[in-house]
């Protein structure tokens, strides 16, 4: 395991240039102190776990000192935004510190979020808080361990500087990882402002350093784009069927790695409401936990038309087309491992969508029906969810195909299909009451539950003993809670 002075650097991005980023010092925050720390993103950098607790690492993270090898720059893009094109954003309260290679031969970003204004800063001050910054890093971790593609977070940094947002609230950083902070609008930016030399250099670099095989085929740039559209395809899969909303899914928080990006107004399903909206700022619903998939294929045309330099109309239309296919063979197989099931049938589709159309109409907890759905036999676990149903002839009706669905597919003992479906359905989520309980804590000056959520969430599928109280439904006001862009 390394100390913190024994990273290595290797800063590719920052060697573009400065048309494509600026140099920017972080601007450190008054008294900084650990919040949390994830062990598990400082094994990415082989970071021994110990040095959290050191006080360089709270200097090293809230912008008071800095490797000799980092090199702070804050990234130039544009963006759509709720559908409208924003010609110039870029990095406006974070700042990437530079890429750390493991001894793995991964590089990481290290990107500090909150860290002052820059010149993309707008109207911003520049800066992140604490409420923010906690769910952020929870957000991260936990979507890591669902399975699910996403930056990783870590650690969080408080501190007494005053930000103002709603009302007075104290700054804090958030240290995000990722493989790279490059979004669809990056290359929006260079496509709208007319600069294809820069546009070329920007997808060379991403072709060969993030997608080397696509460089061994005919044409590798549209090879790299029919991946980005599957691995877009895939994620988007995997927030459907695990109830995850974004909130926020404009261009320039879309990732070109294909990884849940930008965490803001985000929300775990509790209910079941395909409508669902997280963010209150979303008067029209266009980021509706439904309107994910189709917005997803809205953003890759995006993309699309910034890559028609390099990429023929044709063929980008022929990639696209290839979105909506992915997106359901990947979502129907995790649906079908969700509800215990190993073999593909014709009509698995519809009963899925059968399913919860009744949930939609009853209040189920999408989270908790699935986790008791493999706590024993089909048989019984249909009974006993029985009761949470409003429409009980036409969850009857569903519970009988369910059973001879579950009879066809195999003879599992109940231990077997209980250890599998447990694998796929979590008793632990990421919801917003958790939250919120442990920001009012942190605001207040404890951070032992930020840090012991944190633990629990790492580890979602596994009943953890003494910790009932994560796996309960949110009570009334939890349901509630509006989340905004500042969140």
């Amino acid at each position: 395991m390394k100390a913190l002075d024994e990273l290595t650097f290797d800063n590719r991005f920052a060697r573009l240039g400065d048309a494509f980023s600026t140099h920017v010092l972080p601007d450190p925050l008054d008294e900084p102190r650990l919040v949390v720390a994830s062990n598990a993103a400082m094994a990415l950098l082989d970071l021994d776990p110990v040095v959290a607790e050191t006080p360089v690492f709270a200097e090293l993270f809230s912008g008071h000192k800095l490797w000799a090898e980092a090199e702070p720059r804050a990234m130039v893009y544009s963006g759509h935004q709720f559908g409208g094109y924003s010609p110039q954003l870029g990095d406006g309260r974070g700042l990437l510190l530079g890429e750390v290679y493991n001894q793995a031969g991964e590089h990481w970003d290290l990107h500090l979020k909150g860290a002052g204004l820059t010149p993309y800063s707008r109207m911003g001050d520049g800066r992140a808080v604490l409420r923010s910054s906690i769910r952020e890093f929870l957000a991260s971790e936990a979507l890591h361990a669902l399975g699910i593609p996403s930056s990783r977070a870590l650690c969080v940094i408080g501190s007494n500087t005053p930000v103002w947002r709603e009302k007075q609230e104290r700054g804090a950083m958030v240290l995000r990882l990722a493989h790279s902070h490059i979004r669809f609008g990056h290359f929006e930016y260079f496509y709208y402002t007319k600069k294809p030399e820069q546009q070329k250099e920007l997808a060379e670099h991403v072709l060969s350093l993030h997608y080397p095989e696509c460089m061994e085929q005919p044409e590798p740039y549209l090879a790299m784009f029919s991946e980005i559209v599957e691995r877009n395809a895939e994620m988007i899969a995997k927030w459907q069927a695990y109830g995850f909303c974004h909130g926020v899914m404009n261009t320039d928080n879309m990732s070109i790695l294909g990884i849940t990006f930008d965490f803001g107004p985000f929300a775990f399903l509790d209910d079941f409401d395909a409508h669902f909206i997280c963010n209150h700022s979303d008067h029209e619903g266009r980021y509706s936990f439904s309107n994910q998939v189709p917005i997803g294929q809205w953003n890759l045309s995006a993309l699309a038309q910034a890559l028609t330099p390099f990429i023929s109309v044709d063929a980008l239309k022929e990639a696209l087309g290839l979105y909506l296919p992915l997106y359901q063979a990947h979502y129907l197989d995790l649906m079908r491992r969700r509800l215990g099931l190993t073999i593909a049938e014709e009509d698995d589709q519809k009963l899925v969508e059968q399913l919860l159309k009744l949930m939609q109409n009853s209040g189920v907890d999408y989270t908790l029906f699935f986790r008791r759905l493999g706590d024993e036999s089909a048989a019984l676990a249909v009974a006993r969810l029985r009761d949470d149903f409003v429409d009980l002839a036409g969850f009857d009706a569903w519970a009988e195909q369910y059973k001879a669905r579950v009879a066809r597919d195999g003879d599992y003992s109940e231990a077997q299909r209980r250890e599998r479906m447990h694998a796929v359905n979590p008793l632990y989520i990421l919801r917003n009451y958790l939250a919120q309980n442990a920001i009012a804590a942190a605001e207040s000056g404890d951070y032992s539950e930020v840090r012991r959520l944190h633990e629990v969430l790492s580890k979602p599928f596994d009943e953890q003993a003494g910790m009932e109280q994560y796996a309960q439904r949110p009570p009334d006001w939890g349901k509630h809670l509006e989340i905004s862009c500042s969140s």
